[in-house]
C-alpha cells in the first residue's frame, strides 16, 4: 500500500526541509510513499528554497496568493497517488516517526485514523487557553456527531483517499480540521486515535491558529450538524460500501 504525505507550507523556511527529510526517511516498513507538498504563497523565503528541492518523491505545488490552509489541504488531495492520505504540518510540532502508529491501525482495517496529542493522559500545550479551547472543541463534537475523540483540533489526520477525496470539504482556513471529522462521523465513519508526541510552538515561534479560529470552528460544526453543506462530492461513487464489519476493525 502507499500512503501519501500532504504538508501545508506557509512561512516556514527554518523547518521544512527537516520535516520533509524526516518524512522521507521514517521506517513505514513495506509502505510505498509520496510527499506533496503545497506552499501557501509563503513571504519568508520558503517558496524559494522549496524550488531547490530536489528529492525524489517529492511533488510541490505553489498557491499564486494565500489561500489558508484548508484550501492548501484540498489542493493536495488533487494530487495525491497513495491509497491513504495523512496530513503533516512544516513546523516541527509533530514528530514523524509516530506515522507507523497510525499505519498500524490502517492494517487492521482502519478508514480514519487521528494523531491525538491527549490520549493516555498526555497534554502539552504552550497557552491555557489552547488546552481548554480544544477540550471545549472536542467534546463538542463528540456531543454532535457521536464521536469518542480525545483530540479533534490535531493536525495530524489520516483518512482513506477515496473517502477523503469524495467528502465534500469546503473549508479555507484552519475550519477544515474540524469539518473534516464532523464529516467523517456524520457519514458513519469511525474515527480511530494513536498517542502521538507533540512540541507546540508560541506566537512568537511562529504559531499561527488563533482564537478566532476556535470560535469559526464552532460554527462550523453547527453548520455540518444542520446538513447545510452536502456532506458528499456531487457524483461520488459509493465509496464506503464493502468496509470491513465492525467485528473486524481496530480496537479502540
Amino acid at each position: 500500500m502507499k500512503i501519501s504525505f500532504i504538508v501545508c507550507v506557509y512561512n516556514e523556511k527554518d523547518t521544512v526541509l527537516a520535516v520533509l527529510e524526516r518524512l522521507r526517511t521514517v521506517d513505514l516498513g513495506a509502505w510505498e510513499r509520496e510527499i506533496v507538498v503545497v506552499d501557501n504563497c509563503s513571504s519568508d523565503g520558503t517558496r524559494e528554497l522549496l524550488r531547490q528541492v530536489d528529492m525524489p518523491g517529492v511533488q510541490i505545488v505553489y498557491h499564486p496568493y494565500n489561500m489558508g490552509k484548508g484550501s492548501s489541504i484540498r489542493t493536495a488531495l488533487t494530487h495525491v497517488t497513495g491509497d491513504y492520505a495523512v496530513i503533516h504540518d512544516a513546523d516541527l510540532e509533530y514528530d514523524p516517526d509516530d506515522h507507523p502508529k497510525l499505519l498500524a491501525l490502517v492494517e487492521q482495517g482502519a478508514v480514519a485514523v487521528f494523531g491525538s496529542r491527549t490520549l493516555g493522559g498526555r497534554a502539552v500545550y504552550e497557552y491555557v487557553h489552547a488546552y481548554w479551547g480544544i477540550r471545549f472543541l472536542t467534546a463538542l463534537c463528540n456531543f454532535l456527531f457521536g464521536g469518542e475523540l480525545t483530540d479533534t483540533g490535531t493536525a495530524i489526520k489520516l483518512v482513506r483517499t477515496d473517502v477523503f477525496k469524495a467528502l465534500n470539504l469546503i473549508g479555507n482556513g484552519f475550519d477544515l480540521d474540524f469539518e473534516l471529522p464532523a464529516k467523517l462521523l456524520k457519514a458513519g465513519v469511525k474515527i480511530y486515535e494513536a498517542p502521538i508526541n507533540y512540541r507546540p510552538r508560541t506566537y512568537e515561534q511562529g504559531k499561527k491558529i488563533t482564537v478566532w479560529d476556535g470560535l469559526h470552528s464552532i460554527w462550523v460544526m453547527f453548520r455540518e450538524r444542520l446538513g447545510l453543506t452536502p456532506l458528499w462530492k456531487q457524483n461520488t461513487p459509493p465509496v464506503l460500501e464493502g468496509l470491513p464489519s465492525v467485528e473486524s476493525r481496530p480496537q479502540s
